[in-house]
């Protein structure tokens, strides 16, 4: 390219951007509003990663922001409120409508308390937002709300008796005319956002939890969050694209974990028919157990014609109903091993047929319910915004954000993965995974399709990474069958070496950035801890679903990463919004600091400052052009 080009490309951007700041003041004043933004202190970000749909859990964390919100209440009043006080106060910041209703009804929201609440918060908020620049904490308050707040936050009371004046009369004529529950309520809100600046889910919203519906609907409604698919999300937006295969999965799981209630009440996705025929086949087995029966083998055949039609896939291992000897009840593992199964009754393979075809029935049911899941409002409205705020990975501020692994062999070199004669190692083959996801959202086809449900239980998968034995959970009893076989990296990522090499194939400094993953829970109660290869990766996966808790033997893992470093949060217990109500109960967490920087951390050290940089150098050029008369100012 000759310097005449590019000279005339960069006239171009220059002009462009004198359309948006037509003048020198607007320029003057746009360098000196992100010039200032630069040494303001980093914001917050919290990381959780496998929720599950426990939504009681999930939503007491978003909105005590992991114990954020207690400690700048201690902070701010100190011993001015008894703990009793705080602790009170604290459940109206986390529960505004639900606590003023409850002193409602025992006669105690008077005038007096109202004023002295919104004076409480209006304090609270003052503090949390010095380290925002204003335009963002506008944006951060309920729009119907925003003039009395924005004139009570610039309100100094403390610093002269007119001032004073003037904001009582702010504050009780708020009171006077009906609007403290609606004020607290806002400033509830404005609180929290200023509390967490932005919000990283590692992956797995769905399944063993009744609500992960309710986890998106309050997830969509923050400013700023960013989410890693994990195997689970992946199998319910195969499902809601369209993939039999993974509508038979999802529903599977959602029978097994007796959480059908997010299927039929949440999306509007009847079971009736497959109920109806699981019945009449399986008439001695309870309705629940022998529609799971059903929806399994329906989902075995449909995952056979997959492996068959998809060889790059390498889970031939898993075509086993080709492999059972029905008369002696035996089947042949991949591995050779031959194994007994617990009953040889399989009502839906008929003699002679293929026995990975459904039959005509089965292919009904399953039409059936591909309809429902195309058709639900609820149900595309949360994968939609999967697909715009999730990835496979995240770079984030010089950390790297991932569900599962990255593949590696024994050695702990990166595994090459050939797909359609092409190979891919490392950062590539997850490249090539969010393409082929994305394809199936896009172009619904059936590789796409296909893909969405081997990234929810392939082995070369990144987002699994093991080998699933469901075949052998479900037929047999023999336990030693069911070890799934899982990539190098989970036993490899404790090695500092290994993290560092991960960390530069995605282009992050080794020997500063972490890594931070979830999908294999960590057994707190066994002594494992989340915190692997000195601090380089974080598993913050620690069983938030009740499904996982005796396992993990706590309540999962919120790591916290401000200003002055990384924080990892162990939650004990979490109390249910019943009890954080009726005893203003908290949740039980035990800190534990990973990281602590000599020095604060400011938006110049962030992925955001390297973008403000970048533009103020612009407006440089644009000022510069203005003012040697290149172009003409307004």
């Amino acid at each position: 390219m000759d310097t005449h080009t590019i000279y005339s490309d960069q006239d171009k951007v220059l002009r462009l951007m004198a359309e948006k700041y037509p003048t020198k003041e607007i320029v003057y004043e746009k360098i000196v509003y992100l010039r200032s933004q630069l040494m303001l202190p980093k914001g917050t970000e919290h990381f959780m990663s496998d929720l599950h749909g426990a939504y009681d859990s999930f939503f007491h964390i978003l909105n005590n922001c992991s114990g954020v919100i207690k400690e700048k209440v201690d902070y701010c009043f100190g011993e001015r409120m008894t703990e009793e006080d705080k602790a009170e106060f604290c459940t109206l910041v986390y529960y505004p409508r639900e606590k003023v209703e409850q002193l409602a009804a025992e006669g105690k929201n008077t005038a007096l308390w109202y004023q002295q609440n919104l004076a409480n918060l209006l304090e609270l908020t003052k503090l949390m937002s010095w380290k925002f620049p204003a335009s963002k904490v506008c944006g951060y308050i309920p729009k119907r709300y925003e003039s009395v707040i924005v004139e009570l936050m610039n309100t100094r009371p403390e610093h002269d008796e007119a001032q004073r004046h003037y904001y009582r009369q702010l504050i009780e004529t708020i009171v006077e005319i009906g609007g403290g529950a609606d004020y607290i309520e806002a400033f509830s809100v404005l609180i929290k956002r200023l509390a967490v600046e932005r919000i990283h889910i590692v992956g797995d919203f769905f399944d063993r939890g009744d609500r992960p519906d309710g986890i998106l609907d309050l997830l969509m409604e923050h400013p700023s969050v960013d989410i890693q698919w994990g195997n689970h999300d992946v199998l319910w937006m195969g499902a809601a694209l369209g993939s039999e295969v993974c509508i038979a999965g999802v529903i599977r799981n959602s029978l097994r974990y007796r959480h059908t209630d997010v299927l039929e009440r949440g999306y509007g996705i009847s079971l009736r028919p497959l109920s109806t025929f699981a019945s009449r086949i399986y008439p001695d087995e309870n309705p629940i157990k022998a529609a799971e029966r059903a929806i399994t083998m329906m989902m075995f055949k449909l995952e056979g014609a997959l492996i068959r039609r998809n060889p790059d896939f390498h889970m031939e291992d898993r075509l086993l109903l080709d492999k059972i000897d029905f008369r002696s009840s035996y089947v042949t593992l991949g591995s050779g091993r031959r194994v007994e199964l617990e009953s040889a009754y399989f009502p839906t393979i008929e003699d002679g047929a293929d026995c990975y075809e459904l039959t005509e029935e089965e292919r009904r049911i399953i039409d059936d319910l591909r309809s429902y899941f195309l058709e639900s409002k609820a149900l595309q409205r949360h994968v939609d915004y999967l697909y715009r705020c999730g990835s496979m990975y995240t770079r984030y501020n010089g950390n790297l954000l991932f569900h599962a692994c990255v593949l590696l062999d024994e050695a702990g070199d990166f595994r090459t993965v050939t797909y359609k004669g092409k190979d891919y190692r490392g950062r590539a083959w997850m490249d090539f995974c969010e393409e082929k996801a994305r394809e199936a959202w896009n172009e619904h086809t059936q590789e796409g399709l296909d893909f969405m449900y081997f990234l929810w239980c392939g082995l070369l998968a990144p987002t699994s990474g093991r080998s699933f034995t469901t075949f052998e959970r479900s037929f047999i009893a023999d336990e030693s069958t069911w070890e799934e076989p899982a990539d190098p990296y989970f036993r490899l990522i404790k090695e500092e070496r290994i993290c560092e090499k991960i960390l530069a194939e995605f282009d992050l400094d080794p020997k500063r950035g972490h890594i931070i993953n979830g999908h294999v829970p960590v057994k707190v109660k066994k002594g494992e801890s989340p915190i692997r290869a000195g601090g380089r990766a974080l598993i913050i996966d620690g069983g938030f679903a009740s499904a996982f808790h005796a396992k993990t033997g706590i309540s999962g893992y919120t790591l916290i990463y401000n200003s002055r470093g990384l924080r990892l949060l162990q939650h004990q217990k979490i109390a249910s919004v019943r009890d954080a109500l009726r005893e203003n109960r908290d949740i039980e967490s035990v800190s534990q600091t990973v990281e602590l920087q000599a020095r604060s951390s400011l938006v110049r050290d962030t992925d955001r400052g390297a973008v403000i940089e970048d533009e103020i150098a612009d407006l440089h050029a644009l000022l510069h052009a203005y003012q040697s008369g290149h172009i003409k100012p307004e």
